[in-house]
């Protein structure tokens, strides 16, 4: 009788093991299909395969308090975790190799992460971490890199865990220094694209750098996790933020209350006005847009605002500074046909055709770049760097912006560029044509005298209209520090500079009416 009932227990024993190695062995088997290559269209999502994995993970049957399983691009742990945990730190050094992953990682996880799990459900718990040596299952509009191609997940059984007061470490290493890129920790929002499952974003992250070649990333809650990285210029001292923070805020409210004022007091004399007030005016509108928008930028960008709203932001942001550059090449457009057509110009229609190039191209622009790429527009995340004890810590500060390189790149700075080309090549012709005024034997005198008189209200117009703007292509070297300082002061009090040459130029004009007025009446009394 003993002899059968411990026959009967090994071969229950046996069949256990069997249903056991059964379960991971399709968790295996999906994974293995997950690395297949899928030729055309393909029956099921990378969302789908990510889904499945997870799910036959949570649902695995195994001995022992922890299971681990691996194929050549991914590698999977379980860890079954009671109320009692005390913390989880996991380091590859202490995993099987796997040869797609050279380079070392880990994850750190806080004893608060079963807290709050344990207070509605106390049962047994279950840690899944779902480690991609790839990223071909995570495809983003962004074109930044991932560090090493890494994307490391972990998750809680079924629910979501967010909000932790102790923060979940992810640390990534680099086989050579990082210095030089642009370097800021994200996790995969899911459902956050109309193109993609989901998108990176850097919400309830913080980027760290330990040493040279290491990546620290503090998360307050579980998902997929991953490093972007770019070439970029470097980013901006956490000290500096907040002086040009209090000058940018100043500035452009300073600006917004100066437009509003010119506008009023073009309204106010508008039988005075002519072409050229007109052109003024629009470059006014259009300053006073673009700072209005930029002071609501930050905060439509913070997590608690829609993205939609911020992604409408940043298209009217784009599009304001658009139209603030096209209104600059127009100013010195207009200056170029002023002094080439000796102060006597008329083109049909001219007002009419440059509103329609001052605000019909930027739109056009904008549009055609929401057409092309959506998701061009949103919140982008500016890496700040704060020195903390031996390393240098990244931190983000988010606006709502062009966030797709490839359109910053030609809509932004190239744009920016070329107005502000032609406003110098205006400017050196302007210069030129007045020194031949000036340099007039006695011939003209009165006509030399204006023109003399004239030059400084040109150089401050075309210094004024584009040239500062020049100053965003020297954010390098040495002239980062000066750069950040002059540009924000000049740009961000652009609009109080343009009322101050508004209100001189129309004290100018008051002056010669009356001087006008006085001659008159003298040459009246006379006979």
């Amino acid at each position: 009788m003993d002899y059968y009932a411990a026959l009967f227990l090994c071969l229950c024993l046996v069949t256990a093991q069997s249903g056991t190695a059964e379960a991971s062995q399709e968790s295996l088997r999906w994974m293995e299909k997950m690395e297949m290559p899928h030729k055309g269209r393909i029956s099921i999502s990378f969302a789908e395969f990510i889904r499945g994995l997870e799910n036959r993970l949570l649902n695995a049957s195994f001995q022992g308090s922890n299971l681990t399983l691996q194929t050549s691009t991914i590698q999977t742990l379980v860890f079954k975790l009671g109320c009692d945990f005390a913390g989880l730190s996991l380091n590859s050094v202490a995993l099987k190799p796997v040869p797609q992953a050279p380079v070392r990682h880990a994850m750190q996880f806080p004893a608060e992460l079963t807290r709050e799990t344990c207070r509605t459900r106390p049962r047994d718990l279950r840690l899944i971490c779902i480690y991609f040596f790839t990223a071909r299952y995570f495809q983003n509009d962004n074109n930044a890199s991932l560090l090493n191609n890494y994307v490391l997940g972990a998750q809680l059984g079924r629910g979501h865990v967010n909000n932790l007061t102790e923060m979940i470490n992810i640390s990534f290493w680099h086989n050579q220094s990082l210095e030089g890129y642009s370097v800021t920790c994200v996790f995969w929002k899911e459902e956050a694209s109309k193109h993609r499952w989901g998108v990176w974003s850097p919400e309830g992250c913080r980027t760290e750098h330990p040493s040279p070649s290491q990546v620290l990333c503090r998360c307050n809650h579980l998902s997929y996790f991953a490093v972007l990285m770019q070439i970029s210029p470097a980013p901006m001292p956490a000290e500096l933020l907040v002086p040009l923070t209090y000058i940018s805020i100043v500035g452009c409210s300073v600006s917004i209350m100066a437009s509003l004022l010119t506008i009023l007091l073009h309204f106010h004399a508008r039988k005075q006005s002519d072409s050229t007030t007109h052109i003024h005016m629009n470059l006014h509108t259009s300053v006073l847009l673009l700072n209005v928008t930029f002071l609501l930028s930050p905060v439509l960008a913070m997590p608690s605002v829609p993205e939609s709203a911020c992604m409408a932001l940043a298209a009217i942001l784009h599009y304001a500074l658009l139209s603030c550059l096209t209104w600059m090449a127009i100013e010195g457009f207009n200056l170029y046909l002023l002094l080439g057509r000796v102060y006597n110009i008329y083109i049909r229609r001219y007002m009419l055709k440059l509103g329609a190039v001052g605000w019909g191209v930027p739109a056009f622009l904008m549009l055609l770049l929401l057409a092309i790429k959506s998701s061009a527009y949103g919140r982008h995340a500016i890496p700040i760097f704060d020195s903390q004890g031996n390393g240098t810590g990244l931190q983000n500060v988010s606006i709502c912006w062009v966030r797709s390189p490839e359109a910053h790149s030609i809509l932004v700075m190239g744009y920016g560029g070329l107005t502000s080309l032609f406003n110098l090549v205006v400017l050196a012709w302007v210069l030129r044509t007045l020194h031949r005024l000036k340099s007039r034997r006695g011939q003209e005198k009165a006509l030399s005298t204006r023109a003399c008189r004239d030059t400084v209200t040109v150089l401050g117009l075309t210094v004024l209209l584009g040239t500062t703007w020049a100053l965003a292509f020297f954010s390098f070297g040495v002239f980062l520090l000066p750069q950040l300082f002059l540009f924000t002061i000049f740009n961000s009090f652009y609009g109080f500079f343009l009322f101050l040459w508004f209100c001189s130029q129309r004290c100018h004009s008051e002056a010669e009416v009356e001087t006008k007025m006085e001659a008159c009446s003298s040459s009246q009394t006379m006979l």
